[in-house]
């Protein structure tokens, strides 16, 4: 392990200044998935700035009537929320279906979203790896790569997104709020993540020094109709192969609206609204899915030990939106 300095920031703006003022600087809070990085000697930070004594805890209703998600609420406290719970059920299981309890006790809702690849290559500083080392080389491209991306992969890097909890957030159409030395911003969700290609190393787009302060979810909850199914080696404490977080607004068996993401698959949660289109004014049935399923995944390709979750997310996507909509379905 290398050495660094640790301090604690009393206020966002100190955390910011704190970040700006050193390069190699890192916020923690939880440090989950950090110290891991730190340890196999991933993550070399020269200064940890630790923002835990901040302001950002609290889950409360937003003027528009949707909810507002504390960066520093544990994912334990957001799945366990009364208000997750009854108006974003979606989330709740997404989160409960990520990781182990012990770890929601300590990760919070700002790291999960900035949580690093769990490519074997990545953590394996003896192998090449573009994301850890830009310019080395990807070893999952011709190496073993079961668990690696089927869509939206660059020939740099075709690592996965790990976190289930973006995954629904990707769905709901989840607001990152940040601070940063220019500011307070916000980004959809769909814009935080990037996709690989030149350059595997950037994961998000926050700038230098922002720090994640908050997460907004939008009044549309999908409480009725929705389904996290995630596909996995074993049932718990394993990362998805494929997983699907589906939300349909139903009017009566008419679909009003969609919502697909999924996750295990690429760089980033992967949604296609173009797909979701294809349901609107259809009514929910098997038949009506599979088309979905088909134009989801129309760009996927696999790599060799990974081709096999084509046809697995084919059919995780049907039979989630089949759970979604309350339907019988034998995958």
């Amino acid at each position: 392990m290398n050495r660094f300095t640790l301090e604690r920031a009393e206020n966002v703006s100190g955390a910011v200044e704190a970040a700006v003022s050193t390069p190699a600087a890192q916020f923690i809070a939880g440090g989950t998935n950090l110290v891991d990085l730190i340890k196999e000697n991933v993550a070399r930070p020269e200064r940890l700035i630790d923002v835990t004594r901040l302001p950002l805890n609290k889950i409360e209703n937003t003027p528009g009537g949707g909810l507002s998600i504390g960066a520093l609420v544990t994912n334990a406290d957001a799945a366990y929320n009364e208000h997750v719970e009854r108006r974003y059920p979606l989330l709740a299981k997404a989160i409960l279906a990520g990781a182990s309890a012990q770890l929601r006790n300590m990760a919070t809702t700002g790291g999960n979203l900035l949580q690093r690849t769990r490519c074997y290559y990545f953590y394996d500083t003896g192998t090449p790896c573009n994301k850890r080392e830009p310019g080395a080389g990807c070893g999952a491209l011709k190496g073993y790569n079961r668990i690696h991306a089927i869509l939206g992969a660059s020939e740099q890097c075709i690592a996965t997104h790990p976190s289930d909890m973006c995954v629904a957030m990707a769905a709901l159409g989840a607001i990152i709020h940040m601070t940063g030395p220019k500011g307070q911003r916000t980004l959809p969700i769909a814009d935080f993540h990037r996709l690989p290609g030149d350059t595997p190393h950037l994961d998000t787009n926050i700038q230098p020094g922002e720090l994640i302060t908050a997460v907004e979810l939008p009044p549309e909850d999908f409480t009725r109709h929705h389904a996290y199914l995630k596909l996995r080696d074993r049932q718990s404490y394993a990362f998805a192969l494929v997983s699907v977080a589906a939300a349909l607004d139903l009017d009566g068996t008419t679909i009003r609206e969609a919502r697909i993401a999924l996750g295990g698959v690429a760089h980033k949660p992967w949604r296609d609204t173009e797909a979701e289109a294809l349901l609107r004014g259809k009514p929910a049935t098997l038949e009506n899915f599979q088309p979905v399923a088909d134009a989801l995944l129309r760009e996927a390709k696999g790599f060799g030990h990974n081709t096999f979750k084509i046809e697995l997310a084919r059919r995780a996507i049907v039979r989630a939106l089949a759970q979604a909509a309350g339907l019988e379905h034998t995958p």
